[in-house]
């Protein structure tokens, strides 16, 4: 199975070159001579690594043999994340590089979605939105809140987000894992 360039959308999953890709980004560009083409930045789900890439319009794009599995964040060492297969019960292995910063929002006993190519874990899908307890952070400062002034806080799985200045230590937080950014205090 394969793509045709017209499909080409943010987050579509690609295989390139024997890895699978996601688009983070393209543009259809039609000039006033030639054909048309789509540039693209790429992400390889199991790298991190993001690439530009050009594709002629009509190019065929591979479809990625992808599967999710439901799985439990059991812990993490200093490189390695053990997730548990709720139905099998094995332990599988990622590394922080295949992580990215969805690391940063993963805390132990939380059940995600863990993408598998050709039997391979590669990376995670998080959902959208997290509920984090902030472990430290400074209190906020009085006065100048009319520019609505943020501070750095530690999450409790040790990421770092910006919150607004009346979030305190030992209060949940709603964070998108899309962007990393404070939603709401929940």
């Amino acid at each position: 199975m394969v793509y045709n360039t017209s499909e080409i959308r943010k987050g579509l999953k690609i295989e390139l070159d024997g890895d699978v890709y996601t688009v983070v980004d393209f543009l259809h560009v039609k000039p006033g001579k030639g054909g048309a083409f789509i540039r693209t930045k790429l992400k390889s789900l199991s790298r991190g690594i993001v690439i530009d890439r050009t594709f002629r319009s009509g190019e065929k794009l591979g479809r990625p043999d992808l599967q999710e599995k439901r799985m439990q964040f059991l812990y993490s060492t200093d490189d390695k994340f053990c997730f548990m297969d709720e139905e099998t019960y094995e332990q599988t292995f990622l590394t922080k590089e295949q992580l990215g910063s969805s690391r940063g929002f993963i805390k132990e006993s939380t059940t995600i979605n863990v993408l598998i190519h050709n039997k391979n874990p590669i990376t995670v899908e998080l959902p959208t939105f997290v509920e984090l307890a902030i472990t430290k952070t400074e209190p906020g400062e009085r006065g100048d809140t009319v520019s609505g002034g943020t501070k750095p806080a530690t999450l409790e799985t040790g990421a770092v987000v910006q919150v607004p200045l009346f979030i305190n230590k030992g209060d949940v937080v709603k964070i998108d894992t899309r962007t990393g950014e404070y939603v709401e205090r929940v």
